[in-house]
């Protein structure tokens, strides 16, 4: 599998995973962090996915942790026209919502963290009914033009508000979201299948899903019977079912067939599904694991379609 792939719309070169930012300044600290993103570096990664929220939920930290580490890591190895940086604005409890004002201040606040001019790829991180979409679409279209944003993307949002903005824009000159990351994957599919997919598909909009590992769970760390003391045990609990286990049995089958890890295998399926997925690591030897390319046959990826959705 080739090491780089062009964005639909955009031009944009990119390695086939993107590096989620939220495990850093959370599970991560600062040093462990930087090994993280320059084992990635190193090994041909160059898109990675961030947002002002990460990781404001983490006692002692305030927001804005996670940027602050990326942009003190690109300035450290001068290497920031090598790296692909979406981040994302609504959810931080500074700066929520969508409105003009708030998107105007907060991708200021983001620029100045991540230590750099511009951000590649700037999300609203979640629909906000409250503004009209004219006035969201308009703030990131100035961003646009002014050069500190380059393209945008939409994050948790549904199908038919996909068209619709896509249509505002269309009729009004104003970029387009040319990104979706939406939650999607092996054992969370019938939400994103049956509409935000279905519009993506439509509408030419590059596909990111995130929780691309079902928060841990189709890395197989997480057994029947077996306690895991970690911060995202209690996400990954909700596929603590037959369904979640029979699938997670066959990831492995096929996992050991490649003699690649789990992550590999759940990573595969996505992109034989035409999505580009997010993942994040905490250790370089996690990251060596999400980093593996592998290429499922049609058998295998229509059996990893049968039991993740029986």
């Amino acid at each position: 599998m080739t090491s780089r792939i062009t964005l639909k719309e955009t031009g944009l070169e990119i390695f086939p995973l993107c590096l989620g930012g939220n495990v850093f300044g959370w599970t991560a600290n600062e040093e462990e962090s930087f090994k993280v993103l320059d084992a990635f570096a190193e090994a041909g990664g160059n898109f990675i996915d961030t947002a002002d929220v990460y990781s404001e939920w983490k006692e002692g930290n305030t927001g804005g942790d996670s940027e602050k580490i990326l942009g003190k890591w690109m300035k450290s190895r001068g290497n920031r026209h090598q790296i692909v940086i979406a981040t994302k604005v609504a959810k931080y409890s500074k700066r929520p919502g969508l409105s003009e004002a708030n998107i105007k201040a907060a991708v200021t606040e983001s620029l100045d963290r991540l230590q750099t001019d511009h951000i590649d790829l700037y999300y609203a991180h979640e629909d906000d009914t409250k503004v009209e979409l004219a006035e969201t679409l308009g703030a990131f279209n100035d961003l646009v033009k002014g050069g500190q944003v380059h393209l945008i993307g939409a994050s948790n949002y549904s199908g038919d508000r996909l068209r619709e903005a896509h249509k505002i824009s269309s009729a009004n000159g104003l970029a387009k979201y040319t990104a979706l990351q939406n939650h999607y994957n092996l054992v969370e599919r019938k939400e994103f299948e049956s509409d935000a997919a279905i519009a993506a598909r439509e509408l030419g909009v590059n596909s990111f899903p995130y929780f691309g590992l079902a928060r841990g769970f189709l890395t197989g760390k997480y057994q029947p019977g077996v306690t895991i003391e970690s911060a995202r045990a209690q996400g990954a609990s909700a596929y603590f079912n037959e369904k979640g286990w029979t699938t997670l049995n066959k990831v492995t089958e096929i996992a050991k067939q490649h003699g690649v890890s789990n992550s590999a295998i759940a990573l595969a399926w996505l992109r034989a599904k035409g999505q580009v997925p997010i993942a994040s690591a905490r250790t370089v030897d996690q990251l060596r694991e999400i980093m593996q390319l592998v290429e499922l046959s049609a058998s295998e990826v229509s059996q990893l379609d049968a039991v993740s959705n029986s």
